[in-house]
């Protein structure tokens, strides 16, 4: 018999637990739990202004960029059409933004920020330093550690792009 553990043997509670690393130590669970960390900060900046976090993005993403088409947000954003297209249907509801099809081609739908839009944005650059006191952390700490987020994301994207060509070669 070898070490190995065939597909029939049980397996007992112990060995698994002894297997697999403890939840602290799952990079993922690190990420997720400062993820929803740092969007709960947000929550209480926010919420007087009738935003959530993901239109918060959005504004964000509109001032940066200026008019710009959905696709292009969809990929500013890394987000999908199925999420996105909710979230410009409430802020356009909102008078925060409008939609438009371009003139010279239908099929694409650009949105902007309404001077209400502007406005709203304008007074939303008090959020990012009240963010930066939550955090805790120095200005330089929190670059190094976007800088390795950054190229973590790039890195499992590729791999995940990988993955996905080889099952469908």
């Amino acid at each position: 018999m070898t070490d190995d553990v065939s597909a029939t043997e049980p397996v007992s509670a112990t060995e698994t637990v002894n297997a697999m690393p403890v939840l602290d130590q799952h990079l993922c669970f690190t990420l997720y739990a400062a993820s929803r960390a740092i969007t709960g900060a947000y929550r209480p900046l926010l919420e007087p202004l009738g935003l959530t976090y993901p239109q918060y993005l959005v504004l964000v993403a509109l001032g940066e960029h200026g008019t710009v088409s959905v696709k292009e947000l969809v990929a500013v954003l890394q987000l999908d059409y199925g999420t996105v297209t909710p979230l410009i249907k409430r802020l356009e509801a909102n008078g925060l933004l409008k939609r438009e099809r371009r003139a010279d081609d239908e099929r694409v739908v650009q949105i902007a920020l309404t001077a209400e839009g502007l406005a709203l944005h304008r007074h939303l650059s008090r959020v990012p330093p009240a963010i930066g006191d939550a955090v805790g952390l120095a200005p330089d700490e929190i670059t190094t550690i976007q800088d390795l987020v950054r190229r973590l994301t790039v890195n499992v994207n590729r791999h995940n792009a990988a993955v996905a060509a080889r099952r469908t070669a």
